[in-house]
């Protein structure tokens, strides 16, 4: 190990107990950001709170633009020596709701130490953990910045209501950098170095099914009426064959994931299957998660059975969520599940198809001198070898980086390993990600600074 990383080591190690410090704060402000409602005053606080510890780490032009959205973004640059390469640090900084606290087992708002010796609270890896990073590994070099480094700070990431989306390409010269860090991503376990070098796109459509002028009586009338729930039924039961592959008529069901494989057992206790239940799909589970589509019906607006009363239902409509990998146009995936949708409509149902959001899906920097000092970096601070795995989820912004600044290295990190359960009860940090990725971040600094030399 070089002087330089057992000398960060320790300045990282000094630093930790103002990073838990920055996060508890951080978890505090319960900053929801809420389109259809005014953002609940905790938005602005979380904002202000940037502001001033950016502004305290040395940052010049700490800044908040109202974005499209009606979000706050936030801007900021810490100037580096002349001629110096920049790297712009992307994070956000709101979070998912808590809709039910009993659901969790410590106070969602209050960061806790758990007696895995985990973090808890919401935000406290997705996406405030990363945060915590940034600040870290900036105090850890202090006046030795050895880059120019800028910070954009995403105020509705979790609604995916495309703020920043509209921002970055109204404004490349405040953020343009040769090195794009997106920290909103982790490693495929807590302790394994990873890149993330592919996500998958998104493509949302809401389908309404119509039959009747209103409920009518299931004994009197059911049967020959046309049960518009019935319908919905059949309908979405063609999105999946036996096997549990996504099949949309005119797009692929087969393609395969070349790299780093996903153990299958592992994938069930990561995301918690229940024993004996069977995973889906006649691919690996990295083909499945990185390499295919994936359909999924995210909601159904019928009677709840609580509420449920004895009636043929008239009306009745679902939300499908449809992961799109690389390989394939998420526009075009959008129209082949909409003409899918309406082809196998039973019973000349009155049917209504509309298209939601569309994000494209995307791929990382695989080589470059941004890259080969990062995964240098990842190796030296968790003595490991590096990893580069997709994931599932989409994140439209990344397209929008890399069509803004096609010359930048974008690539994916973060803190959010499968333990965080982020966007779930109970979400968490592991602190020695925070330590290792702070040391990474510090450390990638340096060496693509000396590359660029």
């Amino acid at each position: 190990m070089s002087d330089d990383v057992t000398l960060l080591r320790a300045r990282v190690l000094a630093l930790m107990p103002q990073a838990k410090s920055d996060l508890a704060d951080m978890v505090a402000y319960r900053s929801v950001h809420a389109p259809q409602d005014n953002p609940p005053a905790d938005c602005e606080h979380m904002v202000t709170w940037l502001q001033q510890v950016f502004t305290k780490a040395g940052f010049a032009e700490v800044e908040t633009h109202v974005t499209s959205d009606g979000s706050k973004t936030v801007t900021g640059i810490k100037r580096g020596p002349e001629g110096a390469p920049t790297v712009l640090l992307y994070f956000h900084h709101d979070v998912q709701p808590v809709p039910d606290e009993s659901q969790w087992d410590t106070p969602p708002w209050t960061l806790t130490d758990g007696k895995d010796k985990r973090w808890y609270g919401r935000g406290a890896a997705d996406c405030k953990g990363n945060i915590a990073v940034h600040l870290t590994a900036i105090r850890a070099l202090g006046d030795n910045l050895p880059v120019t480094l800028k910070i954009v700070g995403e105020g509705s990431e979790e609604q995916g209501t495309g703020g920043l989306e509209d921002f970055v390409p109204e404004n490349p010269d405040l953020l343009a950098a040769d090195a794009i860090l997106v920290a909103d991503a982790g490693n495929f376990q807590a302790g394994i170095p990873t890149l993330t070098t592919s996500l998958r796109g998104v493509t949302n459509v809401r389908v309404t099914v119509d039959t009747l002028e209103g409920p009518m009586h299931s004994g009197q009338f059911g049967g020959p009426a046309p049960d518009a729930l019935a319908a919905l039924i059949s309908m979405l039961a063609t999105l999946r064959d036996a096997k549990g592959d996504t099949t949309v008529k005119g797009l692929p069901s087969d393609q395969t994931w070349p790299g780093q494989q996903y153990d299958a057992d592992q994938f069930r206790t990561d995301a918690r299957v229940l024993p004996g239940v069977d995973l889906l799909g006649d691919g690996t589970v990295s083909d499945m998660l990185w390499a295919r589509l994936a359909a999924t019906v995210i909601g159904i607006d019928c009677p709840s059975v609580d509420d449920a009363t004895p009636a043929v239902q008239a009306k009745a409509r679902a939300l499908i969520s449809m992961r799109v990998p690389p390989g394939i146009d998420a526009e075009v995936a959008q129209r082949a599940l909409m003409d899918h949708l309406t082809a196998v409509a039973p019973w000349k149902v009155k049917l209504t198809v509309e298209p939601m959001i569309v994000g494209q899906p995307f791929v990382a920097a695989t080589k470059g001198p941004a890259h080969d000092a990062m995964v240098a970096s990842l190796s030296a601070a968790y003595e490991k070898d590096v990893v580069s795995l997709g994931q599932g989820a989409s994140i439209p912004l990344c397209n929008v980086f890399q069509t803004t600044f096609p010359k930048a290295e974008i690539m994916l990190l973060g803190v959010e390993e499968p333990k965080a359960l982020i966007h779930a009860p109970n979400e968490s940090v592991d602190p020695s990600e925070i330590e290792n990725m702070s040391l990474s971040l510090a450390l990638f600094l340096q060496k693509f600074a000396a590359a660029r030399s």
